[in-house]
């Protein structure tokens, strides 16, 4: 994947609409072949950039290259891109086959052609003889591939996704996201994918890029975005993470919670504030004597494969996975190595992120009911 060409390179690209900045000198390239992954929260503007790359919206100021050629101008039917929306704007009165050779016909192909893409479509979503199918008829599922069908069938170099699961039940989700990732790594062809799931985001990418606020906050694999968040922000969207107020005494000993610690970072200044990030499953429980901190278990949640135990340490709120359980009221001693510390430089997002005092999967998930703008 690495040394794939660049397919579409994004050069400083900014939009406002109504004197808001909805991107901000976005900068970002991508590569033949690759699945990447426009991740963050209703808003951030990941939707803008699909749009811009499509061609639906022009940018304000900035380049827009595919293949080398800049396309600023170029409307959406000219450039080899297509796209496939959460509603996935399906042919109600067309019948399954007919869909699908929808953009066929538009390019004036042969008969024995468009039958043959057509046959070729369905085998490759798994849908083999549902040609004459109504499309009211089919599942939330089958008109998810029925559309995926439609969209590659016109041979894109780039195909764009829109939340295209988000209408799915879960289970659905899970089974199109394997799915879809199969489907891209059979053609090879490049899929950008935009979604404000981020194990959806992490299951399916070879590439993340994680935005809020219009900027691009972290570029990276699924495990870089993970393990080595880059701010606040990025460690509290991507996963679980209790985020604390530390100092750096000096290369590889840092201080948080009251107590000290060994890490594995470097290169900040003697003394320097920083953000501090320790994943919830990345603790270990320990009796009380044993534990470099303490605290008292003020609640219990039963997640099936883990407990999801929330601990006060001196006022703040710690999210702890584990598969012992605690009880409520219990004082335990926690224990936390070297590699499962990630120290992070303090930004706007410092204090905003990582203590557990008001969490319920309630507010988590609240979130998921607004839709992108």
């Amino acid at each position: 994947m690495k040394n794939n060409p660049i397919i579409i390179d994004l050069k400083n690209i900014s939009v406002s609409f109504d004197n808001q900045k909805i991107l901000n000198n976005i900068n970002l390239y991508i590569r033949d072949g690759e699945f990447i992954t426009f991740l963050g929260p209703s808003g951030c503007g990941k939707t803008t950039t699909l749009r811009i790359i499509a061609g639906f919206l022009q940018q304000d100021s900035g380049d827009v290259i595919f293949e080398g050629k800049n396309i600023n101008g170029v409307p959406a039917y000219k450039r080899q891109v297509n796209t496939i929306f959460q509603r996935y704007a399906l042919f109600p009165h067309l019948n399954v086959y007919e869909n699908i050779a929808f953009g066929l016909r538009i390019k004036k192909m042969k008969e024995q052609e468009i039958k043959d893409t057509v046959t070729e479509m369905l085998k490759l979503v798994n849908l083999s003889g549902f040609e004459r199918r109504n499309i009211n008829s089919l599942s939330g599922g089958q008109q998810q591939r029925v559309a995926i069908a439609r969209a590659l069938a016109v041979k894109p170099r780039v195909l764009l996704l829109d939340e295209p699961l988000g209408a799915l039940d879960l289970k659905l989700r899970k089974d199109m996201q394997v799915e879809l990732k199969n489907i891209q790594q059979r053609l090879g062809i490049t899929f950008i994918y935009v979604t404000h799931d981020q194990e959806e985001a992490l299951s399916m990418s070879d590439t993340v890029v994680v935005m809020d606020g219009g900027v691009i906050q972290q570029i990276g694999t699924p495990q870089d975005v993970y393990n080595e968040p880059k701010n606040a922000f990025v460690a509290d969207f991507i996963g679980e993470s209790n985020i604390l107020d530390g100092k750096m005494l000096e290369d590889f000993k840092c201080s948080f919670s009251g107590a000290q610690f060994q890490c594995l970072d470097k290169g900040f200044g003697i003394g320097e504030s920083v953000d501090v990030v320790v994943r919830p499953e990345d603790v270990d429980i320990v009796p009380v004597e044993k534990g470099i901190l303490t605290g008292e278990v003020t609640s219990v949640t039963f997640k099936g494969v883990h407990f999801e135990i929330i601990v006060d340490i001196g006022g703040f709120k710690w999210m702890i996975q584990t598969t012992d359980y605690e009880p409520v009221g219990k004082k335990i001693g926690l224990d936390i190595e070297p590699d499962a510390i990630h120290i992070m430089k303090k930004s706007k997002y410092s204090g905003l992120y990582g203590d557990y005092s008001s969490f319920s999967d309630e507010l988590e998930h609240l979130s998921d009911i607004v839709e992108e703008e």
